[in-house]
């Protein structure tokens, strides 16, 4: 059956694809949509990014044509600026493509607006395998019970730190599992000796992720359902905390931490030479080195190693009414765990979701930053906690509201308490809204 993948992934058991075509029945396409044929179909993938990704996002789908020459695809990417406008608005008129990137400022939301197509009984007929992929990877794709996308790549949180620069300055590297009060110690060190001139850490204050991480280590959450899952006293704790390593100068005053607040990777404080650290995602190392000589490396957030989790960086996803349900997700499965497409895509979006992928795009990597990402990643993974459930509806604007707290303090506007008052209430607000 050259010309079109075939019920399940290759070579499954004929039971495995009897279910399929129960699935597809239940989804809403006929048993001759599910069914193996001799039919042309074309494919409709968006995504976002620059245009490296669009050339190996091609390029891996090409393959895909080249095994089943009746599927082919069309494609379509942008900016992330405007995306998630534009595919709200073709979903709403019946059109979205068949299958697109997402990420975990949507997830929940498209789940709930049933734009996404819903994959758990594909991923119980091992239609989209999941099995190679880390518990928590698999599971943070789950909204209220259901896999509605896969996980296309992985990262989590790293402390990307200057070692040429402790080096010259004869201190020791930050370890995996530091305390907060070692490390704002540590990072008041660096200030000292280096006369002022480079501050010990950049103030994360304003950053979600950081501040996620923190709480996790004290057994909280971002998010309770569609809350806030700490309080105005968390929150003024966490403010005090970086009001504090300012007040030392372990960290900078607000003007010069302020560039970095949105997390664009080219005004990180670590890239350019103002701090010797900048909390950012771990698979970020390549693209902060590219900015400077000096050599950086990667270590875990200060605090339990546990309080971070293997986090999908994207995402990709079906659209409920695509004609093609089976097909699409036959692509999705494709995508995340063919090594020949793993080998393609490389670490553009991330590090592989599946393990087996990812050993061997790391036996092919030559950039040394991207092998340290990997490699920190592989010993994290002993480390992580479980995966919290996906952010709700009102993520993108809680991230927002937190910079716009964090940097009312940071510049002395508001004190941390009147600052987590107000954010608080204005978060529950929009999570409610």
């Amino acid at each position: 059956m050259a010309g079109r993948p075939p019920a399940g992934r290759l070579g499954r058991r004929l039971g495995a694809a009897l279910l399929v075509v129960v699935t597809a029945l239940a989804s809403g396409c006929t048993a001759e949509d599910a069914a193996p044929k001799n039919s042309k179909v074309e494919l409709s993938v968006f995504w976002w990014g620059g245009d490296r990704r669009a050339e190996l996002t091609k390029k891996a789908l090409d393959v895909y044509t080249e095994r089943y020459p009746d599927v082919t695809f069309k494609f379509t990417h942008q900016g992330n600026a405007g995306y998630f406008d534009k595919l709200s608005t073709e979903a709403a008129a019946g059109n979205a493509p068949d299958i697109f990137q997402i990420d975990d400022n949507y997830l929940t939301e498209y789940a709930q607006r049933e734009i996404l197509l819903d994959l758990t009984d594909y991923v119980r007929s091992d239609v989209l395998d999941l099995r190679k992929l880390p518990a928590g990877l698999a599971q943070s794709s789950q909204v209220t019970g259901r896999t509605v996308a896969a996980a296309a790549a992985e990262n989590t949180p790293g402390l990307i730190y200057n070692k040429s620069l402790l080096d010259r300055l004869d201190l020791p590297e930050p370890t995996i599992g530091m305390s907060y009060e070692d490390y704002l110690d540590w990072a008041a060190r660096i200030t000292e000796r280096s006369d002022g001139k480079v501050y010990g850490t950049m103030d994360p204050s304003a950053d979600y992720k950081a501040l996620w991480v923190w709480l996790r280590s004290q057994e909280k959450e971002l998010y309770r359902g569609r809350q806030m899952g700490f309080t105005e006293s968390d929150l003024t704790r966490w403010f005090e905390l970086w009001a504090g390593a300012r007040e030392r100068e372990a960290a900078p005053p607000g003007r010069v931490t302020q560039p970095a607040n949105g997390g664009d990777v080219t005004k990180q404080l670590v890239s350019t030479g103002t701090a010797a650290t900048s909390f950012v995602w771990s698979n970020q190392l390549s693209e902060l080195q590219k900015l400077t000589k000096d050599r950086l490396e990667v270590v875990s957030y200060p605090g339990n190693p546990a309080a971070q989790w293997a986090r999908a960086s994207l995402y990709w996803a079906a659209f409920r009414g695509t004609r093609h349900p089976e097909t699409a997700v036959h692509v999705i499965d494709f995508l995340v765990n063919d090594a020949v497409a793993g080998e393609i895509l490389g670490t553009e979006r991330g590090l592989s979701a599946n393990l087996d992928v990812r050993r061997a795009v790391e036996a092919s990597l030559t950039d040394e930053s991207m092998k340290q990402s990997v490699a920190f990643e592989t010993t994290m993974t002993e480390k992580f906690g479980a995966a919290p459930v996906p952010p709700p509806k009102g993520h993108a604007t809680i991230k927002q509201l937190l910079i716009q707290a964090a940097e009312s303090v940071q510049f002395g506007k508001a004190t941390p308490r009147a600052a987590a008052a107000a954010f608080i209430s204005q978060a529950n607000a929009a999570l409610t809204s």
